[in-house]
């Protein structure tokens, strides 16, 4: 099978370059002539424009878009629409919000364009273990883009679905991505639990590696946790800054619309904004009204 990748950040080049391994003819383009050459090294064809990318393509034409969400993926999907024809299909791989898909499905639709939401997981170690993936469109158009999908996937069969209609895709990876939240935060809890208990001197590696054989919290985050405290036990240089990509949001929004309580999802989405409050007025705040109420002692910075 041939296909076009759009956006060869990390993610988007490790899956040109599992394609290749797999045996697909991979034409990438990307606004990066550095990312085009280092892909064409490993064996794809490389496009200087989106024109050209749909040009060496065979119809029905297949292009994966592997971009930001947002702004970058409308305007790429927006522009390639332009340039296919009736019966080719877009992939959308990236994290796009599962109502941006819905409508990028109907716009599509108007032109008899196909279009496939596909929720990925999988990260660096894709590439390596195979991609997770939620997909999200209609028979024919999931169709046109199995074989791909199975040599993504962690094997043929397994890795991979199609889960619904337009949107789909994307939904389930949202939530998805918020179980993830609060997985990541029971875990990180726990271990900060133990690392206080100073007068057990436990060992945080050791005790991944005990939990990884026959505990019913061994997992593979458990697994990346243990090479984390082996490699760096005190966590040194590393900010307590937790950024979120925005489906841990998405997640509890949903949650809300649908009157489903969701409070692990939750409290983990707010643990990470409060990991960026450096100013924190909010416990500035509380300091100062225990000194109000209770005369009780305000700790002054840098003292």
């Amino acid at each position: 099978m041939k296909i076009g990748m759009i956006g060869l950040g990390k993610m988007g080049a490790n899956m040109t370059t599992r394609l290749i391994k797999g045996g697909h003819e991979v034409v990438v383009y990307d606004l990066n002539p550095d990312a085009i050459a280092s892909a064409t090294e490993k064996g794809a064809t490389g496009a200087d424009s989106l024109e050209d990318l749909v040009i060496k393509l065979t119809a029905p034409r297949a292009v994966w878009v592997m971009v930001p969400a947002g702004k970058p993926t409308d305007a790429t999907v927006a522009a390639l629409s332009d340039v296919l024809d009736a019966g080719d299909v877009i992939v959308d791989g990236g994290n796009s919000n599962y109502h941006e898909s819905v409508e990028r499905g109907k716009e599509l639709g108007k032109k008899d364009i196909h279009f496939v939401d596909v929720g990925t997981s999988g990260g660096v170690w894709g590439l390596t273990e195979g991609y997770s993936m939620m997909v999200g469109g209609t028979e024919e158009a999931v169709h046109l883009v199995q074989d791909a999908l199975k040599t993504l996937a962690p094997g043929p069969d397994k890795g991979w679905g199609h889960v619904g209609p337009g949107g789909s895709g994307h939904y389930v990876k949202m939530v998805h991505n918020g179980i993830e939240y609060g997985l990541m935060q029971a875990y990180a809890e726990g271990y900060s639990i133990m690392k206080h208990k100073e007068e057990f001197g436990i060992d945080l590696h050791q005790v991944s590696t005990i939990w990884q054989h026959g505990s019913v919290i061994r997992s593979w985050l458990l697994d990346l946790i243990a090479n984390a405290v082996e490699e760096n036990p005190e966590m040194t240089d590393i900010a307590p800054f937790v950024p979120d990509s925005g489906e841990g949001r998405w997640t509890v929004f949903e949650a809300i619309d649908q009157d489903v309580p969701a409070p692990v999802i939750t409290l983990a989405l707010l643990a990470r904004l409060r990991s960026r409050d450096d100013e924190s007025f909010a416990d500035r705040l509380l300091s100062a009204m225990r000194n109000q109420f209770g005369g009780h002692k305000i700790h002054r910075e840098n003292s």
